[in-house]
């Protein structure tokens, strides 16, 4: 079975340039009607022109595609709702969002200005967030729903120098598995990309033969999977150079220790068992770590919670 997109409407954020564009072209080639969306600044986030996401509707109006280019600034909630219901005055409805834009503001935590920290969060993290809660409605009454999230190794396993992007970073996967089990009765799925590709956000980082390997459409296989009918949902996919991973959170079974034992040299003693990964597992939700903790308790307190 091919995967494609016939009759959905998509909406790519930061997909003037780079990754993003790669989704929108791909998407569109698919059959999708795709809103580019671009504030057209610099890397910083700085200056702003609809200039690069118009190019690309017109690449994909040239290959026999619909596409229209949006200017929202991701990170002010009016104008992504706005492209929001322009996207669905003009294709009646919005089925994909893939949270792509984003910017750079790198510096050592030490030198960072807290404006430059805050200013990363605001585009990358509540730039998600409004493009989520803004089509969220529509997802729900239409009962589907397929959301992209991106977050990156800086956030996932850290990176010098990029504390705000991380933080940021970081976060996504929280988003994702809160809006994973709120939207599953209504047939929205969410996941999360983690990709590192030759782009103008990573150009300078690193050597030319390495960025001949890492072309941005290499990792949009991975998004078209993740936004598909029978998609995954609350999936970290991580994505480089044509290779394709998962990523979990993961948390070993742990150690009970009882009452008078409970003393940092305790943990400290047994602490290569309590970090033994032979043991870990990915929980489904928050309460299932409760729940483990309080039968391991109640197991050695010998209380059976099969009696109310």
């Amino acid at each position: 079975m091919t995967i494609r997109f016939d009759n959905r409407v998509a909406i790519v954020t930061g997909a003037g340039n780079g990754i993003g564009k790669s989704h929108a072209l791909s998407l569109a080639a698919l059959g999708a009607k795709v809103v580019v969306n671009d504030l057209g600044g610099a890397r910083d986030g700085s200056g702003g022109s609809l200039s690069a996401a118009e190019t690309v509707v017109q690449e994909i109006k040239a290959k026999g595609g619909e596409a229209m280019a949006n200017g929202a600034n991701v990170a002010k909630y009016n104008e992504v709702e706005a492209m929001i219901e322009d996207a669905k005055k003009k294709w009646g409805r919005v089925d994909i969002i893939v949270n792509n834009a984003g910017i750079l503001r790198d510096k050592s935590f030490a030198k960072m200005d807290l404006d430059d920290f805050r200013l990363v969060l605001e585009v990358h993290l509540m730039g998600s967030v409004n493009c989520c809660k803004a089509a969220w409605e529509t997802m729900r009454e239409q009962n589907y729903g397929r959301i992209v999230l991106t977050s990156s190794s800086s956030g996932l396993f850290g990176n010098f120098g990029q504390s705000n992007y991380g933080a940021a970073k970081a976060a996504m996967a929280g988003l994702m598995n809160v809006l994973h089990h709120e939207g599953q009765k209504f047939n929205i799925r969410v996941n999360t990309l983690s990709p590192t590709a030759a782009t103008r956000m990573t150009e300078e980082l690193l050597p030319p033969n390495v960025l001949q390997l890492m072309q941005p459409e290499a990792i949009t296989p991975a998004v078209l999977y993740m936004v598909s009918e029978n998609a995954p949902s609350r999936t970290i996919m991580g994505a480089g150079a044509g290779v394709y991973s998962v990523i979990r959170i993961v948390e070993t079974h742990g150690v009970y220790f009882p009452p008078e034992e409970r003393t940092p040299d305790a943990i400290a003693a047994k602490f290569a068992e309590i970090s033994d990964m032979k043991t870990a597992q990915a929980l489904e939700g928050a309460f299932q770590q409760t729940q483990k903790y309080v039968a391991m308790a109640a197991k050695a307190a010998g209380i059976d919670l099969s009696k109310k």
